[in-house]
């Protein structure tokens, strides 16, 4: 088996189990420890994964960020309703702002009712489901492809976004600690940051297993944003913090 196709059924294994043992991958893929070893360095430095003792793992810590298409799997149900309950912000005639965050782009199923309206995005699930769509006016940011991020970021996207203004933008983040939020990515947390500078109005959507986490890089203290989607209500002692620091948050249970 060649190496570029091992190291890609290593990386699809690790999207259903999270993390793996070096003897197990091993044995899965009828080669040498050594040779997983090099497999898993070679996909580390890409980014696509954290090396632990004795395997790999593609769960977040606060340096690493998952895999989209690992994140695509977490909480599914509870990023449905958040994004079900965000779009409720947009007015038809909006420009609307999404970012690359798995539970912010589910906002975009959501938006045929809503049209006419102009779409700015960076994140490329949403523009393959908005291309082409009657009444959605789609700017695509450009920018360089992250395959892990599966968006466009770095010099390009940050100078279109300096020139645009929308309405209202949705973000998401990997970690809540405190009153503020963080992500692992410095280009990333660039990013979203013009993003916000950019929109009228601000909504942050994170499923509640964000909370209590940290990352590398702060991102924005939580009350710059009109409100704080999540799908369950934080600890008390955590849900006090936040009121006592003016974050608006908005929980979407179940039964809501």
């Amino acid at each position: 088996m060649k190496s570029d196709i091992r190291r890609q059924g290593i990386m699809e294994f690790l999207m259903d189990a999270g993390q793996a043992g070096v003897d197990d991958l091993a044995l899965l893929f009828g080669v040498s420890k050594m040779t997983v070893h090099r497999d898993l360095d070679e996909l580390e430095e890409s980014g696509f994964l954290r090396k632990v003792r004795g395997g790999a793992s593609i769960q977040p810590s606060g340096l690493f960020e998952s895999d989209f298409r690992y994140r695509q799997k977490q909480a599914i149900e509870e990023k449905q309703r958040l994004a079900a309950a965000a779009v409720g912000m947009i007015e038809p005639g909006q420009t609307v702002m999404i970012d690359d965050g798995s539970t912010a782009g589910g906002i975009a199923r959501h938006l045929a009712d809503l049209r006419p309206l102009t779409v700015i995005t960076n994140n490329l699930d949403v523009i393959q489901d908005l291309a082409g769509a009657g009444g959605i006016s789609l700017i695509a940011l450009g920018g360089q492809y992250s395959k892990k991020f599966h968006g466009f970021f770095g010099l390009l996207a940050e100078a279109s976004l300096k020139s645009l203004r929308a309405d209202v933008a949705f973000l998401s983040s990997s970690a809540i600690h405190g009153a503020s939020a963080f992500h692992q990515d410095q280009e990333v947390v660039q990013t979203k940051r013009l993003m916000m500078a950019a929109a009228t109005r601000k909504y942050l959507l994170v499923d509640h297993g964000k909370f209590g986490r940290t990352a590398l890089h702060f991102l924005t203290d939580l009350s710059a944003f009109d409100t704080v989607f999540t799908g369950r209500a934080p600890e008390p002692a955590m849900r006090a913090a936040l009121d006592a620091a003016g974050v608006s948050l908005t929980v979407i249970d179940k039964g809501s």
